[in-house]
């Protein structure tokens, strides 16, 4: 355990805690609510090591792939290669006016460099949840629960993604005492890339879990579509050409037709007579073909043909070749209008068959993504300066850059500092709670040390990456991918 962060008080063998305000009382060999510390021995220890993002450098001079764990690191305080101490298992400000946990120096390319560490607890945070899917999961605004409790909503729907805002200061604080607990609960699991389940108002039943395909009303989804009914023509047109004489892509936004369509029309494509339902937009583009499902395209559609409202017999033929898909090509029909005009099911020629299976090609793999999104507040840049603003400022003006868990982050525009992360770019359980409810989250600054000491930074309590660490319990990993660090350099950790 390291023992670091909060100073704690004694009373008869029992600690107070003083890292959150629940100011647990934590007696020998247990832990407080939050199961971050713990007494040991009459002394307030962080349970978790504190996390250092590394990179290592081989022989040659050229950076390695990331190690998982100590590897065969030979014992040095500052290993070889580029590191980052991240916010992971740091510890917090709490409350409020203790400098941060670590503010530890080091040079990158000949800069003297700072990087402040911590911990927030965050009562202002949430998650945007991505879902790669066409499947309906509920209506706008419809209120989503966890575990019975209401602790998000439906948001916009975005190109072949359904999205959720979860979580937030208000179902944290402003419902019942389970409600807070439940969406402390649902969002540590989210963010700590664990599996969740979902019920949507009116909608689907979900399981979520960060960087996994969702499961939407118990179906395993695998691809996210190729894009809209209309944009599917656009792709394709000219391979379906001279081997269909119709093609229909069923969508719940905007469904394709063919021959309409000015894709079509610039192929030299006639009209066939087939009509389907719905809302005209432009020529081909029709809203509103049927309602949303679990079916075709995101629609609640089984039966393609149940969307053609007629087939113009001044127009259409016997022998008309049609082509039903949906906008992932999961789905297909290939019929032929008989005598009577009426669509025959029909062997899928080869050609078209090609066709439809490059629609699947061409879908990438349905996955779930996390965004944690929180409000730097009074507490974090209390821990970086005496003049809070004078953070805010910097982080503005590009002279700070800020990552979470070694990642960097979105920063939003306007006013304070709020950040946006993918959770699944960061190391595995970066996050905590506190019975508060929060959640706790690893964020940290990093700047030039002459920027440090303009926005009036704690100058004193600069150590030595090496000192920093010394007297504390670490455990080394790497970054998902090419993520880069704070300096910005892809594929590295450095701090």
């Amino acid at each position: 355990m390291a023992e670091h962060g909060p100073s704690g008080r004694k009373d008869a063998g029992i600690v107070t805690c003083d890292a959150c305000p629940v100011l647990c009382r934590i007696r020998e060999g247990r832990a407080g609510a939050c199961d971050r510390y713990a007494n040991r021995d009459g002394r307030l220890m962080r349970v978790d090591p504190v996390v250092i993002v590394r990179k290592l450098a081989d022989t040659e001079g050229k950076l390695a792939p990331f190690l998982s764990g100590a590897g065969d690191w030979d014992g040095d305080i500052m290993p070889r290669g580029e590191s980052l101490l991240t916010g992971i298992g740091a510890g917090t400000t709490y409350p409020d006016y203790k400098p941060a946990p670590f503010i530890v120096s080091s040079m990158h390319d000949g800069v003297d460099m700072v990087t402040v560490v911590t911990e927030g607890i965050f009562s202002y945070c949430g998650v945007k949840v991505k879902i790669d899917t066409d499947r309906y999961v509920g209506p706008e605004q419809a209120t989503v629960r966890c575990e019975g409790e209401p602790v998000g909503h439906v948001t916009t729907a975005e190109y072949g993604s359904q999205m959720l805002a979860l979580g937030g200061v208000r179902h944290f604080t402003g419902g019942s005492k389970n409600e807070g607990n439940a969406t402390c609960r649902m969002m540590l699991s989210l963010c700590n890339k664990q599996a969740v389940e979902l019920a949507v108002d009116g909608g689907a039943e979900l399981i979520l879990r960060a960087g996994h395909p969702p499961v939407v009303g118990g179906v395993r989804e695998e691809r996210m579509r190729v894009g809209c009914g209309s944009a599917a023509i656009g792709m394709f047109a000219r391979q379906w050409y001279g081997h269909a004489d119709e093609v229909v892509v069923v969508d719940d936004h905007i469904t394709g037709v063919l021959s309409e369509h000015q894709a079509g029309k610039f192929l030299g494509m006639p009209p066939t007579g087939v009509r389907v339902r719905g809302r005209r937009s432009t020529p081909g583009r029709y809203f509103q073909v049927a309602g949303p499902g679990t079916g075709w395209g995101g629609t609640d559609v089984t039966d393609p043909l149940t969307i053609i409202e007629s087939i113009d017999p001044d127009t259409a033929r016997p022998g008309l070749r049609l082509l039903m898909v949906s906008t992932t090509g999961q789905d297909a029909g290939y019929y032929v209008l008989d005598e009577n005009l009426q669509p025959t099911p029909a062997d899928m020629p080869a050609e078209i068959a090609r066709v439809v299976d490059r629609i699947g090609e061409n879908c990438e793999p349905a996955l779930t993504s996390v965004l944690f999104v929180a409000g730097a507040g009074g507490s974090l840049r209390a821990g970086v300066t005496e003049n809070p603003v004078g953070l805010t400022r910097s982080v503005k003006d590009a002279l700070t850059r800020v990552t979470c868990g070694g990642v960097p982050v979105y920063v939003w525009p306007g006013g304070g500092i709020t950040v946006m992360v993918d959770v699944a770019r960061m190391p595995d359980n970066a996050f905590g709670s506190v019975p508060t409810p929060a959640l706790v989250g690893p964020i940290e600054f990093t700047m030039r040390r002459e920027d440090y000491r303009a926005l009036g930074g704690h100058m004193e309590r600069i150590r030595d990456f090496g000192e920093a660490t010394r007297t504390v319990e670490t455990r080394l990993t790497g970054p998902h991918g090419d993520t880069p660090g704070p300096t910005g350099k892809p594929g590295t950790g450095d701090g």
